[in-house]
């Protein structure tokens, strides 16, 4: 077994969501404020929002908020009501957090099977009776306590109905932070349980400050090309810099540059860096790449248009394939018939170097399928 098992929650190469600083979403930042200066602080906030744009951030954020200040207790000496969520890193409660050794704060994520050394593929029940075990004990202090619940999208059903019971009927001071990258595929009757907190994708500065921030670095000229192929998420943004994604992406674009018709040659060099051992990463992200292409394409037919580029020539390349309105339709169908070949692929293990040729092959067939767009 490894020493340091992995963590679920954690972007590879980034620091944990307890860790790192948040940078934007001072709108999700000051509903929250707002809610506890006026009294009205919700028992679940569902934090959601695309993957990787700071929800569990702003989650550990949030917990370090409301354990470390204390209730107001109406007096004449009481302190004034907060004007931030800020708390010192080297408060107690922050130092706790970090160590992950809070007693009033409970982590629900998928755990760690021992036996098999790895990590399990959904959150079950089990562990939601393990959090409601450690709520029917009363705090040490009489004080606030705090759940995390990263992500609700990892909930099997007996899980999510059991936490459905515990939000029907929370226990005293408790407040539940749950995050989901998926809202509306969670049950209703959790949704309506739960005030939300929505954050949005980081904008080009927002992204390269959080990135720097979090240990990553951005040269300034690419600031805004990351932006555009993380979508505004920091995980993304992170897995797109430790893979080369940005030199990736544009080595893309060059070989998608001949369309009606790709270079064989060039195909092949392509295909073969995502096979071979310890690719499987460098396989995922040229196959998340050609669907973020396809998908760029699409909607600038939709919308007349795409700016700012990804890379060099994408934009021309872009505009030859997407001239026409009626060539939305096809590219977003390419790209989710693609989407599903993929998957099926890694399901069988087929070979990644023939999954990227034959994907490479498709988007080349549908070039010459609508001759006026790559005319």
């Amino acid at each position: 077994m490894s020493e340091v098992p992995p963590q679920p929650d954690q972007t590879q190469g980034a620091p944990h969501p307890r860790e790192a600083h948040l940078i934007g979403q001072t709108a999700a930042q000051s509903a929250f404020l707002d809610a506890f200066n006026s009294a009205r602080l919700h028992h679940a906030w569902m934090i959601s929002g695309p993957r990787g744009v700071g929800k569990a951030t702003l989650a550990w954020k949030i917990a370090r908020f409301l354990l470390a200040t204390p209730d107001d207790d109406g007096g004449m000496f009481a302190p004034a009501p907060p004007t931030s969520l800020d708390i010192n890193d080297d408060h107690p409660v922050a130092r706790r957090l970090t160590a992950l050794s809070e007693p009033r704060l409970f982590l629900l994520r998928r755990p760690y099977d021992e036996k098999t050394e790895r990590l399990k593929t959904d959150i079950t029940v089990d562990e939601v009776r393990r959090m409601k075990s450690f709520f029917s004990l009363s705090a040490a202090d009489g004080g606030r306590r705090v759940a995390i619940v990263d992500s609700l999208d990892e909930m099997n059903p007996s899980a999510a109905n059991a936490l459905l019971k515990l939000l029907e009927e929370p226990p005293p001071k408790v407040t539940f932070l749950l995050i989901t990258h998926q809202p509306a595929r969670l049950l209703p009757t959790i949704r309506s349980r739960c005030r939300e907190l929505r954050l949005g994708p980081l904008d080009a500065g927002d992204l390269s400050d959080a990135l720097t921030a979090a240990g990553g670095n951005v040269a300034p000229e690419d600031r805004t090309a990351l932006a555009e192929l993380a979508g505004g998420s920091v995980g993304r943004a992170f897995e797109l810099t430790n893979l080369d994604g940005l030199r990736l992406y544009q080595s893309l674009i060059d070989l998608l540059g001949g369309l009606p018709r790709l270079d064989r040659t060039r195909m092949q060099t392509l295909a073969e860096a995502a096979s071979g051992k310890g690719a499987e990463a460098q396989f995922d992200l040229i196959i998340a790449l050609i669907d973020l292409f396809l998908a760029r394409t699409a909607r600038a037919a939709a919308l007349g248009g795409l700016a700012p580029d990804a890379a060099g020539g994408e934009g021309a390349l872009i505009g030859r394939l997407a001239a026409n309105p009626a060539h939305a339709r096809p590219w977003a169908e390419l790209a989710q018939a693609l989407g599903n070949k993929a998957r099926r692929g890694r399901a069988v293990n087929l070979d990644p170097a023939a999954l990227v040729m034959d994907m490479l092959l498709a988007i080349e067939s549908g070039a010459q399928s609508m001759p006026r767009a790559a005319s």
